[in-house]
């Protein structure tokens, strides 16, 4: 039987956790634009309706970063958030280069992570595929599925030493070793797999410090199968990531 998973509630900043974003805002409040590496189908999209339904007051308008300079209001401010887990200077270089060519002046937001919300995020996705203890405090007691985790992510060491802060906040949840390594260059997950079981762990996991639209398909399962791992599905449009969102374009807002 599998064990309830517990996730935080779908509205941003509700019991004693402070709003975002303000729940009015004057007619010209900057625009909230989602950039994203990939295709705007799919995650992002979700991501996107997501942050609207619990953001009602934000004009939100969602684009990739290639068509990034259409979509930025002429004559009126707004924010870009980059949807990425770490932040990736390609990406990060083309969102600045089409902002600057538009002369408007939009603020370009910094990455959603590191931070602990997406920990929070990653270790749902484990539990879901019954590969974490759902409640890491009602079940302190019962043996974890796994003796250690692979945050997987893409491009690169300049991505994995960037995902490093959020292996040890989901180390920390987890009690459990985390281990931040490559899915598409070598050194990759082979290498942490075999140091991970030389060291006495043997049930293995992936968490894939990714949204969804960063690598190609099936990346995770590839690399899984090759160590003989379990494996989560990406963030994809969890609530931790529109709340992250929210909170960056807040940020902006309040400064």
């Amino acid at each position: 039987m599998s064990l309830p998973v517990r996730e935080r509630s779908p509205r941003p900043g509700g019991g004693r956790h402070r709003r975002p974003v303000p729940t009015s805002l004057p007619p010209d409040a900057p625009v909230l634009v989602l950039a994203t590496p990939g295709e705007t189908a799919g995650v992002a999209e979700e991501i996107a309706a997501v942050v609207r339904v619990d953001n009602p007051q934000i004009e939100v308008r969602l684009t990739s970063v290639t068509d990034l300079a259409d979509t930025l209001p002429g004559g009126r401010e707004a924010v870009v958030v980059p949807l990425l887990t770490w932040e990736d200077p390609v990406v990060m270089a083309e969102i600045g280069k089409a902002v600057a060519a538009t002369g408007t002046g939009a603020v370009v937001t910094d990455a959603l992570g590191p931070h602990p919300l997406l920990a929070e995020a990653l270790h749902i996705r484990l539990a879901e595929r019954g590969l974490a203890r759902a409640d890491r405090v009602r079940l302190l007691n019962v043996s974890s599925p796994v003796d250690a985790v692979i945050l997987g992510t893409v491009g690169g060491e300049r991505a994995v030493r960037a995902v490093q802060a959020t292996a040890v906040l989901l180390a920390s949840r987890l009690t459990l070793p985390v281990v931040a390594a490559s899915l598409d260059t070598e050194p990759g997950v082979g290498v942490a797999a075999q140091r991970l079981r030389a060291a006495g762990a043997q049930r293995l996991a992936i968490a894939p410090c990714m949204i969804g639209h960063e690598a190609p398909a099936g990346i995770v399962e590839r690399a899984a199968a090759q160590i003989d791992a379990g494996y989560a599905e990406p963030l994809g449009a969890h609530g931790a990531v529109a709340e992250l969102v929210a909170r960056a374009y807040g940020s902006q807002l309040a400064t």
